[in-house]
């Protein structure tokens, strides 16, 4: 156990969020000697796994995590998948039975390897005490793929508590590369012969340096648009805005209407996020010519910069400045919140986005606010918002942080509150409370399901009882408000970022 986290600090590793029990208690002992490693106590594994991508997000390295065998792994399954999906590199500790033990099939026991490979970039587990920090140095190494995402390293009781662990020496990730010179020639040359080229970003394509290139390409003619639910967003006043592809698939078909040249950065070809009755599940234009110059394993930068070069495209390409958003008093809406935020939001925050149909309109309203850094649900798995921004709070301790969560969303991994409070983490939570999963009374008319009947509606509701945010959060000790009024949001949205630590506005749309 000691051999595996000083070779993880020694890796680089400076983060441990973890919800351990009886097998990996060596381990929670070796990190109490561990003092390069804040390790974080979550309350649920969807915590931990969610707080490890929302730290790996901000930083571009790896946290890890301990989850407890089989059960406590597939409880924080959900945000490892987004995590996944986000390209987040992580060190995930699952503790085993010891080896002698496995034999007796006990309450806990489980086919951990075959659990863990659907999430996986890398697993490995240590032959015993000697190869444990080798093992350790190898997932770290692994979790940056490229593309990055969840190692996982499986860790037999009896192997942490023996004698003989050897600490290893950090081995050197692989790092992204760029398009070849060739295929940059290519794509010019199909840029420059198209009707209507297009830009489709994402990974590293969307950071400060990315889309400085991205908007020179934006001046030379290109339309360019980002994916729906990109990793990280780099966004804000000054800052070039790509189109973000349409969540519909019908929003996303009008956007890539004509388009005839369609050059993928950092990014997959657009498919729509679900199947609909007589809708296409592949949004490219038919006839379109698709060019990859780099999938997310790619160095979407780079290879951005050589594509502006190789077109001769202008080299600082004016920015248009958004137009800001009034905040219309009266009852409260998501677009009153995004008013409000894009208002008062100081420079340099990180904003994990939970909100699902909130999100969206929140999202639009903030365009204009001081430059900032915008997280997105990956993959589609609610509950990642305020675990991610545990993580980043973590991760960026002089940042203000904000999440921007659905209340049945938020339902999923509340425990987060107390983490964040324990921690004194400087996060703002604002829990978009309309009582309702909005999104599923969407999309079951979108599926021709029918109008929903007295079960339906009462499948999709989140009232009697209705959630009480101001006490769940103030149990788990949290100061906390609730906004029922545009202008009741904006005075407590002003006093709650003067505040640092924890803090949650109820805003009741």
């Amino acid at each position: 156990a000691e051999a595996i986290v000083r070779t993880l600090a020694d890796c680089g590793v400076s983060a441990c969020f973890a919800n351990p029990g009886t097998s990996e208690m060596h381990l929670v002992a070796a990190l109490d000697g561990e003092p390069r490693i804040r390790s974080v106590l979550c309350l649920f594994e969807g915590g931990a796994t969610g707080a490890a991508d929302g730290f790996a997000r901000v930083t571009g390295r790896p946290a890890m995590t301990l989850l407890h065998l089989g059960p406590g792994y597939l409880n924080g399954g959900a945000n490892l998948h987004n995590a996944k999906k986000a390209y987040a590199p992580s060190v995930n500790i699952v503790g085993d039975h010891a080896l002698y033990h496995r034999q007796f099939d006990t309450p806990l026991s489980s086919d951990i390897h075959g659990l863990v490979a659907p999430m996986a970039v890398w697993v490995g587990e240590p032959t015993g005490p000697a190869d444990a920090g080798v093992q350790a140095a190898r997932a770290y190494a692994a979790s940056f793929g490229p593309p990055g995402g969840p190692a996982f390293l499986i860790a037999p009781a009896d192997t942490a508590w023996s004698e003989g662990g050897v600490v290893a020496a950090p081995i050197a990730p692989r790092r992204p590369e760029p398009a070849s010179r060739a295929a940059i020639e290519q794509a010019a040359r199909a840029i420059g012969a198209a009707n209507k080229p297009a830009l489709l970003l994402g990974a590293d394509a969307l950071s400060k340096t990315g889309l400085e290139h991205a908007a020179r390409l934006g001046a030379a003619g290109v339309k360019v648009m980002m994916e729906t639910f990109p990793a990280n967003q780099y966004r804000g006043a000054g800052i070039f805005a790509p189109a973000r592809l349409g969540y519909f698939a019908e929003m996303a078909l009008a956007e890539l209407e004509g388009v005839d040249v369609l050059v993928l950065a950092g990014a997959k070809a657009p498919i729509s996020f679900f199947a609909y009755p007589g809708k296409p599940s592949v949004l490219t234009p038919e006839g379109c010519m698709t060019i990859l110059l780099g999938a997310q394993e790619s160095d979407a930068t780079a290879t951005l910069m050589a594509l502006a070069d190789a077109m001769g495209a202008p080299l600082d390409p004016p920015i248009a400045p958004p137009s800001a958003a009034p905040i219309m008093p009266g009852p409260l809406n998501t677009f009153a919140i995004g008013a409000c935020l894009a208002k008062h939001m100081p420079a340099g925050a990180i904003v994990s986005d939970d909100g699902v149909t909130s999100g969206l309109a929140i999202y639009a309203a903030t365009m204009g606010a001081a430059p900032h850094s915008w997280l997105f649900g990956t993959g589609g798995a609610i509950g990642g918002g305020t675990p991610v921004a545990v993580g980043a709070a973590v991760a960026a301790p002089e940042a203000k942080i904000i999440c921007i969560a659905g209340d049945g969303a938020a339902m999923y991994t509340n425990q987060a509150l107390w983490t964040m409070a324990r921690e004194k983490l400087d996060v703002l939570t604002i829990i978009c409370a309309n009582r309702s999963y909005r999104i599923l009374n969407i999309e079951f008319e979108r599926t021709g399901a029918g109008a929903p009947g007295p079960i339906a509606q009462q499948m999709l509701s989140l009232e009697n009882p209705v959630i009480d945010w101001v006490k769940l959060a103030e149990a788990q000790g949290v100061p906390a408000a609730r906004a029922m009024t545009a202008e009741e949001f904006e005075a407590q949205l002003i006093h709650y970022l003067s505040l640092s630590g924890p803090k949650l506005i109820e805003a009741v749309i």
